[in-house]
């Protein structure tokens, strides 16, 4: 796949075209670093609220008259702030694709900023946070993050009635300078799949980019989180039917570690999908839970954690811990068998090439990949690297990375008595 990538520096972003076969459509992704970390030193909720301004009218035209055309030929655009970076994504007909990479640049560039539509992103970003408090998962993987990352480390939520209160003092002046400070071209990357005119859209990226400067290389976490210290804690909500539980510690790792992929699958054969053990046994052998996996998050730019995540009626709920606990051992102190990571190298090799059948699937395979510090070549080195693991390598990772005495265990929902009867 690598030699059909064309990869470019244009207007100063980082350009990956990759024409496929598919005709008349066009895909795009981008980042750029203004994610919710970049807040750390300041008022946390700009860089969000930033975010949530931009396809709210620019200083040429209000939000109805883009709307309009971007409607009028069936296209979209959607901005969204995470951890690290502002995402970008768009999909047209290869006749709109200039008019769409017109409209992202206007955006980007020159955002209307009005204090109406400020009002209105701060009432939905606070109304948004209160919602979320009314959901056991988020509360538990809320709190799990406290738990396991240390204060100005990227992958720490602000608690919620800081960020409230956050949101609440923000002012527009913050906003404007957050958006001169840090949009740009520096540490942005654009990528365009499928009926791609190569010669024409680079004009068009390096037309309307034209003299923009700024911006910055993502925040990276300036020393890894501590080793995870065993604690547990209980976050208690009224009224829940059932208790969301998060287990686990902060992994050390990132996504372009060597070990990294050997953790990966051995993580899956645990708890990924239907055809993982914790699935396999504590909802359908032993019927004790709603949905339990097991994963690794929040490493393509810092180190990240390794968590368990489980729902639990709260009757149930002990013994669905500690049955989810017995697997975690078993995993922990025998390792993987041949069979099962022969079996999930297959799974992972499989899922990765079906994805990279659809255009969105391929731009967003070519985005991580850079984001992760790989080249585009990543894509095509992927399954020998997993093919290549071997059952001693998958094994040894799980002791040398992963302490389950040392876990930390967040409880989220009502407990005991109190619980409200199920639906």
């Amino acid at each position: 796949m690598a030699p059909n990538a064309r990869r470019s520096k244009i207007a100063g972003i980082d350009v990956i075209a990759y024409p496929t076969g598919v005709k008349d459509v066009v895909t795009l992704r981008a980042s750029l670093p203004a994610g919710r970390a970049l807040g750390a030193k300041g008022n946390p909720a700009i860089p969000t609220l930033t975010g949530m301004l931009l396809d709210q009218g620019t200083k040429a035209q209000d939000k109805f008259a883009i709307a309009e055309k971007l409607e009028s030929v069936g296209a979209a655009i959607n901005f969204r702030v995470g951890t690290d970076l502002l995402d970008i994504s768009a999909r047209s007909l290869k006749k709109d694709a200039p008019l769409v990479l017109d409209l992202i640049a206007e955006q980007l560039r020159t955002p209307a900023f009005s204090a109406e539509e400020f009002a209105k992103a701060k009432k939905q970003m606070a109304g948004t946070i209160k919602r979320s408090l009314e959901s056991t998962d988020f509360r538990a993987a809320d709190a799990f993050t406290r738990a396991i990352y240390p204060v100005g480390h990227p992958n720490r939520n602000v608690a919620p009635d800081d960020m409230l209160a956050a949101i609440e003092s923000a002012t527009l002046d913050e906003v404007q300078a957050f958006h001169k400070a840090n949009y740009g071209p520096a540490g942005m990357t654009l990528v365009l799949v499928g009926d791609l005119d190569l010669t024409a859209l680079n004009a068009e990226i390096s037309r309307v980019f034209a003299g923009w400067t700024g911006g910055q290389m993502p925040v990276r976490a300036a020393h890894s989180a501590p080793a995870t210290v065993a604690g547990s804690q209980d976050v208690v909500m009224a009224g829940k039917t059932s208790v969301s539980v998060v287990l686990g510690q902060a992994s050390g790792l990132h996504y372009s570690d060597p070990d990294y992929q050997a953790l990966r699958l051995a993580t899956a054969i645990l708890g990924s999908g239907f055809t993982g053990r914790l699935m396999a046994n504590v909802r359908d052998k032993e019927g004790l839970t709603y949905g339990v996996g097991s994963a690794l998050q929040g490493d393509t730019f810092n180190d990240g954690d390794w968590r368990i995540a489980a729902t639990f009626a709260p009757g149930l709920l002990d013994k669905g811990i500690a049955s989810t606990q017995r697997q975690l051992k078993l995993w922990y102190d025998a390792g993987a068998t041949p069979k099962e990571i022969s079996a999930r190298k297959s799974n992972l090799i499989g899922e990765f090439k079906v994805n990279l059948a659809t255009t969105g699937g391929m731009a967003g395979a070519l985005l991580s990949a850079v984001n992760r510090g790989y080249d585009v070549s990543w894509l095509d080195e992927f399954p020998t690297r997993i093919d290549a693991l071997s059952v001693e390598q998958v094994n040894a990772t799980i002791k040398k990375y992963l302490k389950p005495e040392s876990m930390v265990l967040i409880k989220a929902g009502t407990f005991g008595q109190d619980a409200a009867p199920a639906k």
